[in-house]
C-alpha cells in the first residue's frame, strides 16, 4: 500500500452527532478509494490493521467494510484479503417505483415503519448518488418494511437538504412532510409529481450484519439482498436508496421485452 494512503487510512477517525462510528469509517476507506490514494486491484488493509489505526473496534471496521462490498467499491477474496474493486459502481433504476411498491404482495398489507428521519452529512458514498460534494448536508430517511406483520425490508433513502429547483423554479429548500407512513420516495412523488428519472437499480448479495439483524429479526450472518436505486432529477443525480431484502419477501420480477 501507498504511504500516502497508509498515513491517510492511519487517522482516528470520530464519528459524526447521530451517525454511527461504522459510517465514519467507511467514509474514510471510501474517500481512499474514490480519490486513488487506494487504486483499483490493491489490497486493503485487515480489520485487525485498520481497528489498531483508526482506534476503533474490529466490529466497527467489519461493519463498514460490509457496507463497502455491499457498495461495489472493495470486493473479498476469501483466504486472501479485501481489494479495490476493478471498476467502481457508476452513479445511475430503469423503472422508478417506490419500495412499498417493489415489494407489495396481492392480498397483503405492507407497512412502512420509520425508524428514524435526520439530517446528517453526507457519506463518500451518498454524496454523488445526490449530486452533493460530500460533508453537504442530506435527509436521511429509514425505514422497516413490514408485510402481514413480518419485517421484510430495511430501507436507507437520501436526498439532498440544499434548496433545489424544479422545472426553472426558483431554488428553494425542499419541503418534504413526513406522515411516518410512506417511503421518502413516494413521499416525493406525492408532494413534487412523480420523478421522471433516468434511474438504475444495481443488485447484489450480502449479508444483513449485526445492526439491520435486530430490525429484521435475522442472524447477522443472514443472506440478503441489496437493491441499490439511484435517481436523477433534471439530468442531476437527486436521490440514493439502499434496500436490503430478507429470503422471507420472496421472489422479486425484473420486467424485460426484446429491443427492436
Amino acid at each position: 500500500m501507498h504511504q500516502d494512503a497508509s498515513r491517510f487510512l492511519s487517522q482516528p477517525v470520530a464519528a459524526q452527532p447521530g451517525s454511527p462510528l461504522r459510517v465514519a469509517v467507511y467514509s474514510r476507506i471510501a474517500e481512499a478509494v474514490r480519490n486513488g490514494l487506494l487504486t483499483p486491484g490493491s489490497m486493503i488493509p485487515t480489520e485487525t490493521e485498520l481497528g489498531a489505526d483508526m482506534k476503533v473496534s474490529r466490529t466497527v471496521v467489519r461493519e463498514a467494510l460490509m457496507l463497502l462490498e455491499e457498495d461495489g467499491l472493495i470486493r473479498a477474496r476469501r483466504g486472501v484479503g479485501r481489494f479495490v474493486s476493478d471498476t467502481l459502481p457508476r452513479i445511475g433504476i430503469e423503472r422508478i417505483r417506490p419500495f412499498e411498491d417493489v415489494l407489495a404482495a396481492p392480498g397483503q398489507t405492507l407497512e412502512v415503519k420509520r425508524t428514524q428521519a435526520l439530517r446528517q452529512a453526507a457519506s463518500e458514498f451518498v454524496a454523488p448518488g445526490i449530486g452533493v460534494e460530500p460533508g453537504t448536508e442530506c435527509w436521511l430517511w429509514e425505514s422497516v418494511l413490514i408485510r402481514d406483520g413480518e419485517a421484510i425490508a430495511h430501507l436507507q433513502e437520501n436526498v439532498t437538504a440544499q434548496p433545489v429547483s424544479f422545472d426553472r423554479t426558483a431554488a428553494a429548500p425542499l419541503g418534504i412532510e413526513d406522515d411516518g407512513g410512506a417511503t421518502l420516495l413516494a413521499t416525493l412523488n406525492n408532494q413534487l409529481g412523480r420523478l421522471a428519472g433516468p434511474g438504475e437499480c444495481q443488485i447484489s448479495l450480502s449479508q444483513v450484519g449485526p445492526s439491520r439483524a435486530k430490525l429484521l429479526d435475522l442472524r447477522p450472518s443472514d443472506p440478503v439482498l441489496v437493491l441499490t436505486q439511484y435517481v436523477r432529477h433534471g439530468n442531476r443525480p437527486f436521490y440514493l436508496a439502499k434496500c436490503l431484502v430478507s429470503a422471507r419477501a420472496g421472489h422479486l420480477s425484473v420486467m424485460q421485452q426484446f429491443q427492436s
